[in-house]
């Protein structure tokens, strides 16, 4: 997720802007990115207006808006377990008892985390991993009641995504194995985690969705189909998948039971950087099995899938669930890097009733990339109808809103400046989340490590 694009420096002269002047150009069908949205007429007025400089220096908001911080790096976990850990990354809120919340946050710690995930028994995979979740109770004023850990002992936990019984799914973007990095065991798995009790789910790897560098996940939430993107940075880049369980939305641990995962291929297209014309359409997308989804001796993506192949994409990142279709990120691709062709971001639709894809939104070529918006990373549905999505690049920092008209407008912008005055850097944001109730919105600072609870007049 921290992987920036080569048109971070010269976005450096966004830093005092505000980002008070939107220069993002990108085309593509916006409504149908909103299917499955509670606000029908969604907001189509350009926002909430210009970010409001914080006169603390920690998050500007639109006029009208004020933020909460919940948690900080380095501050003491209320359960007596040790620190808050570093590397805020991919999160969900999920609705408890009594209007209380419950978030689980995951925390991107590789091998040398500044501020690791503590160890507790029954919930720790592997002692030497420093990555793993967090879990926050609030009451019904966004207030803490509770901060502890869910997971631990994993490594580089990345993005994830809910299920429809109410857990999440964390996933870890890397493929090492026992003996690298101090490792005692195999990681690049997916791990499920109950928000309420995480003693109930453990620390059990679901090793049937495969061993890779794991970025996102959505559940079909009427089949119970599994979506799967791979952030691989090096050729040939991540796949997207399909897990097909044996126990489809049988509840809480029923992914364990094991079932199917197999790798998307487009007939005719090895690289979905090669399309770039929004509105393109691709029926009777084929689904093949991977060889052996324990990588024990090959990534996946090097794995021989016939002479068809199947279809690679460079830094897909965030995946959700919207009305019939599953939607998957891809943040950028660079010829250069030996991608098939070049932009700033795309976003595509699976119809799996038609078994069709179709591209939706591309960001640039024609993107002027001195201004903000490219490289889109964690993305969801907003309550009033609209999209937030996580900038993953350099420079000044957003989350940025997609009004149902196709509208873009900054949202937030974060002020930490973890840098120097004349070589300002600032954390990219993640894991933008809604409350049940949609009147807030959960969003991580990736570093310092920092969740804010956004309130405001969301449905105005």
């Amino acid at each position: 997720m921290t992987e920036t694009s080569p048109s971070a420096t010269r976005r450096h002269v966004l830093a005092g802007t505000g980002a008070l002047g939107l220069g993002i150009a990108f085309s593509g069908a916006l409504p149908e990115l909103f299917a499955g949205s509670a606000a029908a007429q969604g907001l189509g007025h350009g926002g909430y207006g210009p970010l409001v400089p914080d006169p603390q220096g920690v998050l500007d908001l639109p006029k009208g808006f004020s933020y909460r911080i919940l948690s900080r790096e380095g501050d003491r976990l209320r359960s007596g377990e040790g620190q808050v850990p570093s590397n805020h990354d991919g999160m969900s809120a999920f609705e408890g008892r009594g209007g209380r919340v419950h978030l689980v946050r995951n925390h991107e710690n590789r091998a040398t985390g500044r501020v690791p995930v503590p160890t507790v028994e029954g919930l720790t995979y592997d002692p030497a991993g420093k990555g793993g979740c967090t879990a926050l109770t609030l009451d019904s004023r966004d207030r803490v009641l509770s901060e502890r850990v869910a997971i631990a002992g994993t490594a580089v936990n990345c993005a994830g995504g809910p299920t429809p019984w109410g857990t999440w799914l964390t996933c870890e973007e890397t493929e090492d194995k026992a003996g690298t990095n101090g490792y005692t065991k195999d990681h690049g798995f997916i791990f499920e985690v109950d928000p309420v009790d995480p003693h109930r789910t453990g620390a059990v790897p679901l090793t049937a969705m495969g061993r890779f560098q794991h970025e996102a996940v959505a559940v079909d939430p009427r089949r119970g189909v599994v979506y799967e993107t791979e952030d691989a940075f090096e050729k040939p880049f991540g796949l997207f998948y399909r897990f097909l369980p044996h126990r489809p939305l049988g509840g809480r641990g029923s992914l364990r039971a094991g079932g199917r995962l197999q790798a998307m291929r487009v007939p005719g297209v090895r690289d979905l950087s090669a399309i770039q014309e929004t509105g393109t359409t691709f029926d009777r997308i084929e689904w093949v099995d991977v060889p052996d989804p324990q990588a024990t001796q090959t990534p996946i993506r090097f794995q021989d899938f016939g002479p068809k192949g199947v279809t690679h994409a460079q830094k897909l990142e965030g995946c959700y669930w919207g009305g019939r279709s599953v939607y998957f990120v891809s943040s950028f691709a660079h010829s250069a890097e030996g991608s098939a062709g070049d932009h700033y971001g795309q976003i595509w639709r699976y119809d799996p009733e038609r078994r069709r894809l179709t591209l939706v939104i591309v960001f640039g070529a024609d993107t002027d990339v001195q201004l903000p918006g490219e490289s889109p990373d964690n993305i969801c549905l907003a309550p009033s109808g609209g999209l937030m999505v996580c900038e993953d690049g350099g420079g000044a920092q957003h989350v940025f809103g997609v009004t149902r008209r196709g509208e873009v407008y900054p949202m937030a912008r974060n002020r930490q400046n973890t840098g120097t005055p004349e070589e300002p850097e600032w954390g990219e944001f993640a894991g933008v989340t809604f409350s049940p109730d949609g009147d807030t919105m959960y969003v991580n600072c990736y570093t310092p490590g920092t969740t804010f609870a956004v309130t405001g007049p969301w449905r105005r």
